[in-house]
């Protein structure tokens, strides 16, 4: 199969095209310089020159190939609201190339968004008001879908991690660094799902083969790793003190990054991995810290 791949030099889009490579496939990776041209061609793929918000660059990249996996997006989280309107745009622009081709497209989601308080299954789904504004990444998908767009969606947990992360696991290291202590919210017990980036890759290649039109799947090896856990592992690998804080003083600990760090989520992926056959491998996220993270 043809795939093309936006973010095809990023973290998680990577791994999708050495993956898709792996398994027999031509891809085409969307690049926005020659460095990232170069990143790509090196994975043993083709590169797409252009750019995200150059909707007619996507287009004629998606009319190359014979699928779409969508991995790329601003991760400004300054902005994020912004960053995520942009993400609706462009699964917008994507719904409207395939359009009437029945050619799929796995699009990119996070665990995140869901609401808090419970198990969160394949099934789930996130308030159309939350205040998160990554949902509108959901409801562009959900959009594309009832128009007959052949989209299906890929879940991401809040730690997807591996080697080269720079998500939010390394925000949560630099912050401890900066600030000489590795804090946790003493007010929650709270979880973070999590799942190596080589093992979400399957997940998004696998999605694609199989062409359930209008599914949803969970890219979650482990269903809730204690956030207080990966606090701990922080102060002991940068030999700081680990603290636990409440409130107000949380905030103002975590600053801008206080939603992130008090996120609640706790994720099955038992759907998925019955339907793909999809059986994660790698390394469970606190032994990746250890052997990745502290370099």
């Amino acid at each position: 199969m043809r795939v093309f791949v936006t973010g095809a030099s990023g973290f998680v889009g990577s791994a999708v095209v050495a993956e898709l490579v792996a398994a027999g496939h031509k891809v085409l990776g969307l690049a926005r310089s020659g460095s990232s041209a170069k990143k790509i061609e090196a994975l043993g793929a083709k590169a797409h020159m252009g750019d995200l918000v150059d909707i007619s660059s996507l287009k004629n990249g998606i009319q190359l190939c014979d699928g779409v996996i969508h991995t790329g997006m601003n991760h400004d989280f300054s902005n994020w609201k912004k960053s995520c309107e942009q993400d609706q745009h462009v699964i917008d622009a994507i719904g409207a190339i395939l359009a009437g081709s029945n050619r799929p497209v796995i699009l990119t989601s996070a665990l995140g968004i869901l609401p808090a308080g419970s198990i969160a299954t394949e099934e789930s789904r996130p308030h159309a008001n939350s205040p998160n504004p990554r949902v509108l990444t959901e409801i562009a998908a959900r959009k594309i879908i009832e128009r007959g767009v052949n989209a299906s969606i890929v879940r991401l947990p809040p730690s997807t991690h591996g080697a080269g992360d720079w998500g939010f696991v390394t925000m949560l290291i630099k912050i401890a660094k900066d600030k000489g202590v590795s804090v946790y919210s003493d007010d929650i017990q709270n979880t973070w799902p999590a799942v190596h980036r080589l093992d979400s890759a399957k997940v998004f290649r696998l999605a694609l083969e199989r062409s359930f039109a209008g599914s949803y799947y969970h890219a979650v090896a482990e269903d809730g790793v204690p956030f207080k856990r990966i606090a701990e592992t922080i102060a002991n690998e940068l030999e700081i003190p680990l603290k636990g804080m409440s409130g107000a003083d949380t905030t103002s600990h975590f600053g801008w990054f206080s939603h992130f760090a008090a996120m609640n989520i706790k994720a099955e992926s038992d759907a998925t991995r019955s339907v793909l056959s999809w059986k994660p491998d790698q390394v469970d996220l606190i032994t990746d810290m250890k052997q990745n993270y502290f370099e």
